[in-house]
Order: C-alpha cells, then structure tokens, then sequence
C-alpha cells in the first residue's frame, strides 16, 4: 500500500464516483446500482495500482538516486522487482475482471487505457509534456466510469474528462518543481526542468483555469444547480489558495498544495454533486 500511494486514490476516486454518479443521471435520469458502483471501484484500484506498480519499477534506478525518493519500497529493498511484477499482473487481472463486467464498450476502450497506464512512466524521458500524459492517465478514472456506466462517450463526458486531466496536470507540475534539479542533472524532463519553477508554476495556473472553465461548461451542459456551483466556487478558491501559498522562492508548503488541498478539491466537488443530483433532484 505505500508502494502505489494508497492515500492518493482520493484524487481520483471521488471524480469516478462523480462521472458515474453525473452518467447515470444525466442519460438515465437515474442513479447507478450499486453493483456497479462496485464494479468500477475494483476497475479503478486495479487501474491505479497497476500503473503505480509499474512507475515504481520503472523509475527504480532513479527512485534510488533522488534523495527524496530513495526511501521507497522497491530502493529500499522492502519489494524485490519481481514481488512489484507479481503485483502488476494482479492489479491487470483485478481490472480485466471488473471491466468485463460493466459495459461493452470499456472493454473495447480498455487496450487504450492499458496503453495510457503503461506508457506515461516512460513520458519523463523523453518529454516536459510528461505531465499531460499523467493527466490524461488518470482523468480515465472519471470518463471510464461514465463510459461504464452509459456505454457512450457524450460531450459533457469528454469536457469533463479534459478538466479532470489538467488539474491533474497543474498539480503534477507543482509536485515536480521539487526535482527541478535532478531532473536536470539525470536528463529527465519536466515542465519544471524545461522552463523555470517561476514560469512553471504559472503554466499550472493556466491548466488550472481550463480545469475551472471545463467545470463550469459542465454546470451548463448538465443542467446541474446552485449546489453544485457553490461546489466549484469552494474548489476554485482551495485552487486559488494552493497556487498562492507555493512560490518560487518557498516550496515548503508544497506538500499542502499537492495532496491535503487537492484531496479536498475532489471530495467536495463529488458531495456537493451527489447532494445536487440526489437530494434536490429527487
């Protein structure tokens, strides 16, 4: 579990519950059962872990290198690789397994999602837009549990699937300026690494101010009410905060902006939903 982050299943797992919940509703005119809400949950941890499984040993040699990383299991010698692989091809069973039984058309997309989860660990050698890809990555979480709740891709399916994959993104760009250096100095790439800390962390402003606007074209797309839009005022300010305590010249709240304000972000952006959609539409 402190291999793949467990904890950082709060990005993405309300935002699931949020694209299945919104799916459901907005097609249906009904909520998902909960044998599917099931379903995707196992689709997602398997997902997850797969890909976090897979970045760890991936990265192994420069986990080891990166004083801030060299603690982790697979360096520190706590999971031999071949453990780390024996898990990888749980996790991909796990999420074979729950895919097959939600809708025809997850499993059509689902070579594509294998691909994006493999694929984006090696992003970081080659390209500063390495960010993009975890994104667009992790945003799966909340289209394929539309797409498996639906089996269709919609427009509002799509905005909120580009949303969900630049905030992500932003985040990520945030997380990265604490590496700026030994990305450098070990050839890898980042935003952060091509451009400046200073200039990346306004990129991530502006991926945040897309994923703003991609959740307020939702508002209107869904027909969704005041309860929701007050949910995306609170986000949008816990955004505004997070890029406000993290300058240039002092990362030391970083860890605040990365993982306890966006955990918020997503929670209170999934109830104020769900409260929308269950207790004002009935």
């Amino acid at each position: 579990m402190e291999m793949i982050k467990i904890e950082h299943t709060l990005f993405a797992l309300p935002f699931a519950f949020m694209g299945a919940l919104l799916g459901s509703v907005v097609i249906f005119q009904k909520l998902p059962g909960w044998g599917q809400i099931g379903w995707i949950i196992l689709a997602m941890v398997g997902a997850r872990s797969a890909a976090m499984g897979l970045n760890r040993v991936i990265d192994k040699v420069f986990d080891a290198k990166n004083p801030r990383t060299a603690a982790r299991a697979i360096p520190a010698g706590l999971i031999s690789s071949k453990e780390a692989i024996l898990f990888i091809v749980i996790s991909f069973t796990l999420l074979f397994w729950a895919t097959a039984n939600l809708s025809s058309l997850s499993m059509k997309l689902l070579p594509i999602a294998i691909f994006l989860l493999v694929f984006y660990s090696y992003t970081k050698r080659f390209t500063w837009a390495c960010h993009l890809f975890l994104g667009f990555t992790i945003a799966l979480a909340p289209l394929g549990s539309w797409v498996a709740i639906t089996n269709n891709v919609t427009l509002s399916a799509l905005i909120f699937y580009v949303a969900i994959a630049f905030w992500v993104a932003g985040f990520d760009i945030i997380y990265a300026c604490q590496d700026e250096e030994f990305d450098r100095e070990e050839g890898l790439h980042s935003i952060p690494q091509r451009f400046g800390v200073a200039k990346a962390l306004r990129i991530a402003r502006w991926f945040h101010v897309i994923t703003a606007l991609g959740l307020l074209t939702l508002f209107y797309l869904t027909d969704l009410s005041w309860v929701y839009l007050t949910g995306l005022i609170l986000a949008n300010a816990l955004l505004f905060y997070e890029h406000k305590i993290v300058t240039p010249k002092n990362l030391s709240r970083l860890n605040t902006a990365f993982f306890t304000l966006n955990s918020v972000i997503s929670v209170a952006m999934f109830v104020f939903t769900l409260v929308d959609l269950v207790v004002f539409r009935g």
